[in-house]
């Protein structure tokens, strides 16, 4: 059972021992810091902060802790209920709200839960403020409101719709040529809150969605990370449906992956090469995506006359980095598209808009698509930590090692060969390090990923 601390927020396993797991003392902690901090930012008479969950059997639980938590702080709650991560970030700023928290785990499994938190902007903390939430959190002063300054819970079930209204109002999301298209999209909502939203994005759109796990009842129908190895049902559900495509989300509804009419994954990583390629062919500007991401992006955004550039892991980091470089779309090769044309924060909604834009004014199939770009193949893998194992000493080994090759330390080790590249570092949101790699065949980018475990393996033996 695990409990990780990071500036993100608080990620854990239900159940267990306090400060150990995500137990409900941990929940109680936590929102206490983040209410606290809340209300350090701003000296007022009324604070009010938007909560919403995905479908995981602890998501009531949990909710519940959080919201009375932050009543008894004095700070008022918008209960948004079952939501997806993009609509609670949308729906901070709609209510001019003072921050936000979604509670899940996103792709971890059924026994994890998470409190991410988001500020003012419904983005997600930088690193100062989720140090001072963390500090607060071990130790800090926290003061509850007495009985006559309690704050109040309200509902509100409308996000999602007006989140999508938002999107369909979007100039580069073609209504009209969707609609003509008379699409027929089988949707894996793995059984959370993505099987509410995306039928209901579709169906605006007059595309006919094949439901398949979209009983938001958080038992997971498989691993909830949106992979190929995950995704056999999606995969032949496609083909038995003679379906243009397939679409999955992973629970909070953040990343977006794609399986063409003939079954076969499209690459999560291209899901925002695709969608950029949309949006800078009818708009100049720059691209950014993070470290572990495919080189298609550069090469998509140099086509168009535009700057790549890349960024730390982790959402807010590349928000930052789109807004020094003020590119016009943005995101991470898991799947995640940031276009801060509706807001900062990925959005499988507006992915799925656009892509579907692209779609329907080129009039290809998703197949012809997928091949007008570089054909790049990753390999995505991980070792468990050890507690013994440093992983910073470890990865300081690597680079001096590869210290002939282009070497970017800005978040782990990347090492940039001619040919390929690989990416290693510590997970904020799992005990693991990751090891990424890209080249141009599966064979090349699993061959090299497992020379790196072997190295790894070395060091720790």
């Amino acid at each position: 059972m695990t409990l990780i601390k990071s500036i993100s927020g608080i990620r854990g396993t239900i159940g267990g021992t306090p400060g150990d797991n995500l137990t409900p003392i941990d929940a109680v902690r936590y929102a206490s810091a983040y209410g606290s901090w809340i209300k350090k930012q701003r000296n007022k008479e009324n604070y009010r902060v938007v909560v919403g969950r995905d479908a995981r059997i602890s998501g009531e639980m949990v909710q519940q802790l959080v919201m009375n938590t932050l009543v008894g702080l004095g700070i008022h709650v918008v209960d948004l209920g079952l939501s997806t991560t993009p609509t609670v970030e949308m729906a901070v700023t709609m209510e001019h709200a003072d921050g936000g928290i979604i509670l899940t785990a996103s792709h971890n499994p059924k026994q994890w839960n998470a409190l991410k938190l988001l500020n003012a902007k419904g983005e997600f903390l930088d690193a100062v403020a989720g140090q001072e939430i963390l500090d607060i959190a071990e130790g800090g002063a926290i003061d509850f409101s007495e009985v006559d300054a309690l704050g109040k819970i309200t509902k509100n079930d409308a996000y999602i719709d007006l989140h999508i209204d938002e999107i369909l109002e979007l100039p580069l999301v073609n209504v009209s040529a969707i609609k003509k298209a008379n699409f027929k999209i089988v949707v894996d909502g793995v059984n959370s809150t993505g099987g509410i939203a995306v039928p209901l994005l579709l169906e605006a759109l007059d595309v006919h969605p094949v439901k398949l796990f979209c009983t938001p009842n958080g038992e997971f129908p498989h691993n909830p990370e949106p992979l190929k190895e995950h995704l056999g049902d999606l995969m032949k559900k496609v083909v038995d449906e003679k379906a243009d495509f397939g679409i999955v989300v992973d629970p909070d509804v953040d990343r977006l992956a794609i399986v063409d009419e003939k079954g076969q994954m499209f690459g999560e990583e291209y899901t925002l090469v695709a969608v950029a390629d949309y949006i800078l062919g009818h708009q100049s500007g720059n691209t950014v995506s993070n470290l572990s991401s495919s080189r298609a992006l550069r090469d998509v955004t140099e086509k168009h006359g535009g700057q790549y550039t890349a960024s730390a892991v982790g959402e807010v980091n590349v928000v930052t980095k789109m807004k020094e470089t003020n590119a016009v779309i943005g995101g991470e090769g898991n799947g995640g598209i940031i276009y801060p044309e509706l807001h900062y924060g990925r959005d499988s909604l507006v992915g799925i808009a656009l892509l579907l834009s692209h779609l329907a004014e080129q009039k290809v199939s998703v197949s012809e698509l997928r091949k007008r770009y570089t054909a790049y193949f990753m390999s995505k893998k991980k070792i468990q930590l050890t507690p013994e194992l440093d992983v910073d000493a470890l990865l300081k080994s690597i680079s001096e090692t590869y210290a002939s090759e282009e070497i970017n330390t800005v978040d782990g080790v990347k090492i940039d060969f001619p040919d390929n590249w690989v990416h290693l570092r510590k997970s904020n949101t799992e005990p693991i390090v990751r090891i990424y790699t890209e080249a141009k065949s599966q064979e090349k980018a699993d061959a090299l990923a497992d020379r790196f475990i072997r190295e790894i393996e070395s060091y720790m033996s």
